[in-house]
């Protein structure tokens, strides 16, 4: 864990929602599959985020930020909001790192975080999905991820073209 990271639970403050907004464009315009094409407007990764924060506020999910010093590096969403049959159980999702920040320990630190607030949260069982093509099967992997499965042509990539979708879980607590 890189000691200069610091990550916090993210609210609805403009600073932070157009922090969060330049670092979802920036993952788009890399081919990053995080539910958008590219390019991505201003405008809706504005949107998508004060809606992703109120959810948090409602507590419906926790958005984490990895920062160093005042920069937002890295971000990662916990999904609470699971159906009454499967309260123990989150969803790990839009998982992203600055370009210039991969390879650093970022996601790492995030994903550890989110899962200890998962842990405490009660939760048993983790779940995330990542692109087939250029996502972060590695990482997950490196981390106990356990891979479920592979959906073939699940999403388009940022750019155009069909992705397949890697499914994983992990027990926790």
């Amino acid at each position: 864990m890189n000691p200069d990271i610091r990550i916090t639970a993210l609210n609805s403050q403009s600073h932070v929602i157009s922090a969060l907004a330049d670092l979802i464009i920036e993952t788009v315009a890399h081919g990053g599959s995080v539910s958008f094409m590219h390019p991505l407007s201003r405008d809706k990764a504005v949107v998508f985020w004060e809606g992703s924060l109120a959810a948090a506020t409602r507590g419906e999910r926790v958005v984490l930020g990895a920062y160093e010093g005042d920069e937002l590096t890295g971000t990662v969403t916990l999904l609470l909001d699971c159906p009454d049959n499967q309260p123990h159980r989150a969803e790990i999702a839009k998982m992203m790192t600055r370009v210039n920040r991969r390879g650093q320990g970022i996601a790492r630190s995030l994903l550890q975080a989110a899962e200890k607030i998962a842990v405490e949260r009660g939760k048993t069982l983790l779940t995330l999905d990542t692109a087939e093509d250029e996502g972060a099967a590695g990482l997950y992997e490196k981390m106990n991820y356990q891979k479920a499965g592979l959906i073939p042509d699940f999403a388009l990539k940022p750019h155009g073209g069909l992705t397949g979708t890697i499914l994983y879980y992990k027990r926790i607590g």
